[in-house]
């Protein structure tokens, strides 16, 4: 009998405000439980603009504590009414002054599990994130969850292999990718990136991307959020690539083992090999 589980991304536009951003995200977590799904993840800083796209201390008010944080708070609730592993990507405060870039997990019962800081934070024009945040500390987590052992990397983590694999050796099933990425080269990145990476590590990639243009910037979010299976082949179809969709396929988790088994990536691997990749 197939392990099948139910998984769920939203892609979506900026409503011009935090609490109707968060009602938007809860309603969408209820109709994709109303379809089944077990787990859902959310684009990048979900509750707000991406306000990357300018240098305005102004936006550090988006900041929250997590898991002490409201949002956090109100999404644990929920995700124990839905019986829903539930992929937060915020803005967090450590203390003033001190911003990461985070997403908070958690469990179908409500229990936070715990957060994914983003590793590697660009700088260039519409992505000034090292002015709003701090590089991750916290390394490349597993969480398991109620659906399996869930990985986070958040958007421009995704130009790094190494993460991806950090994120397979410590025994990801599924890796999450949200994300705020517009139209330009990056978009023929986004297709062909977390299939490679899905495939060279065999696991499952749900990718996330915003969509539309928001007033801080020119940016034109593409959308085309999507699900790759650990051959790298995607399951079912993108999302749109200019109108918010809510995006549920079935995941064969089963298809992991057949295919690690039939690859045999890990065996192979030669670690010792590489060192020279951390040199210097």
């Amino acid at each position: 009998m197939s392990n099948i589980i139910k998984a769920a991304l939203l892609q979506t536009d900026w409503t011009g405000d935090k609490e109707s951003m968060i009602v938007k995200h809860e309603q969408a977590a209820r109709d994709a439980a109303a379809e089944g799904a077990q787990i859902i993840c959310f684009q990048e800083l979900f509750y707000g603009p991406y306000f990357c796209q300018v240098q305005d201390p102004q936006y550090y008010e988006y900041t929250e504590y997590i898991p002490d944080g409201p949002t956090t708070q109100r999404f644990q609730k929920l995700a124990a009414e839905l019986n829903m592993v539930m992929v937060l990507p915020m803005y967090e405060i450590e203390q003033p002054g001190v911003y990461y870039n985070t997403a908070a997990v958690i469990d179908a019962d409500g229990t936070y599990l715990g957060k994914y800081r983003k590793q590697h934070i660009p700088q260039v024009k519409g992505f000034w994130e090292k002015f709003y945040f701090k590089p991750g500390n916290g390394g490349y987590p597993i969480f398991d969850t109620a659906v399996g052992k869930v990985g986070v990397y958040i958007c421009y983590d995704r130009h790094f292999p190494e993460g991806w694999r950090a994120l397979g050796l410590n025994g990801a099933e599924i890796v999450f990718n949200p994300s705020a990425t517009h139209r330009g080269l990056s978009e023929y990145l986004w297709s062909i990136e977390q299939p490679a990476a899905a495939c060279a590590n065999m696991y499952y990639v749900g990718a996330i991307n915003r969509t539309g243009i928001e007033e801080l910037g020119e940016n034109d979010f593409y959308g085309q959020s999507y699900f790759v299976n650990p051959r790298g082949q995607y399951v079912g179809d993108k999302g749109d690539a200019h109108n918010p969709e809510l995006i549920i396929r079935d995941l064969d988790m089963d298809l992991i083992k057949e295919v690690r088994d039939g690859w045999a990536f890990y065996r192979d691997r030669r670690p010792e090999a590489y060192g020279e990749l951390v040199e210097g």
